[in-house]
């Protein structure tokens, strides 16, 4: 009997919304996914795609809520909310003109190590930034994906992730044409003294709306894990 062919990656886009509203969605769509795992009509990954208003989020570990340089009144006066979050990493700032994209990802069925995701997350970025002629780079020793801009090396997109079941949550963000004033008021994820760029800085006036990049890199993110998918059940074309 041949192999079953994997199903296609859910691509879903929620527009703008509050980061509790969609963190509601990740956990119901990591149920449904868990749900699924066993049954005759599994699903390996949905791409949630968001824009967020404006947040601080702060992971448990131990000194991240000390990488919030700003008091949460004035933070508020900035209508920037806090939230604490229970993905890895450390502090994050998402808001308006950043693309966020949390894969709900069965792990167990691409028979995916946690180590290699992040990986394949990484180079679907590292992907895309090339459509716009961007030289992105990892880091050996800070996850997420970087440029060389104005002699440094600074991070245009972040990555954090939870694992829930071998079910993924959370995801990456990448920095179109966000508010950079914001990240001022955080350690941009522990990092002290590290640069955070957008592509609005890099670009100026060549820079793709926020639709069109999350288009681009929803599309190059699919087709990774439906490519490993299809490895792991041996389909051919």
């Amino acid at each position: 009997m041949p192999p079953t062919p994997p199903v296609p990656v859910h691509i879903q886009r929620l527009g703008r919304l509050p980061y509790d509203r969609a963190y509601e969605i990740q956990n119901t769509t990591h149920d449904q996914i868990l749900n699924a795992r066993d049954t005759d009509n599994p699903t390996f990954a949905t791409l949630l795609l968001v824009e967020h208003d404006p947040v601080i989020t702060v992971t448990k570990r131990k000194d991240a809520p000390a990488h919030v340089v700003t008091p949460s009144p004035v933070l508020e006066q900035l209508g920037i909310q806090r939230r604490d979050t229970d993905r890895g990493g450390d502090v994050t700032y998402h808001g308006p003109g950043q693309l966020v994209i949390y894969p709900i990802v069965d792990l167990n069925a691409l028979h995916l190590r946690l180590h290699d995701y992040v990986r394949l997350l990484e180079q679907s970025i590292i992907d895309t930034l090339a459509q716009w002629d961007i030289r992105a780079q990892r880091d050996p020793g800070a996850t997420g994906v970087w440029v060389e801009h104005n002699n440094d090396l600074a991070k245009i997109a972040a990555i954090g992730i939870r694992v829930r079941k071998w079910v993924t949550l959370h995801g990456l963000a990448v920095n179109v044409d966000p508010d950079m004033s914001h990240f001022t008021h955080i350690v941009p994820c522990g990092l002290a003294g590290r640069p955070v760029v957008s592509m609005k800085q890099i670009l100026g006036n060549d820079t793709p709306t926020l639709d069109t990049f999350a288009d681009s890199l929803s599309t190059t993110l699919a087709t990774l894990l439906t490519q490993r998918a299809e490895t792991r059940t041996g389909v051919e074309h």
